[in-house]
């Protein structure tokens, strides 16, 4: 299966509690975090929610 590499790019403060718990739902506690998760509609939707905090890479296999 098709991984994604996400970092949290932007800080959590100020922002909604929606955005925060999507977030946490990814795995991203800190700014310049990095986290690995399968590359789903799930996933990709959380990411698609907090696009303007996070940067996404495409891995290999």
């Amino acid at each position: 299966m098709a991984q994604l590499k996400v970092e949290l790019l932007r800080s959590l403060s100020g922002r909604t509690q929606s955005q925060r718990q999507t977030a946490k739902g990814l795995g991203l506690r800190k700014r310049h975090q990095t986290v690995i998760v399968d590359d789903t509609a799930a996933n990709r939707g959380m990411i698609n929610k907090i696009s303007h905090m996070v940067s996404v890479e495409e891995l290999e296999e």
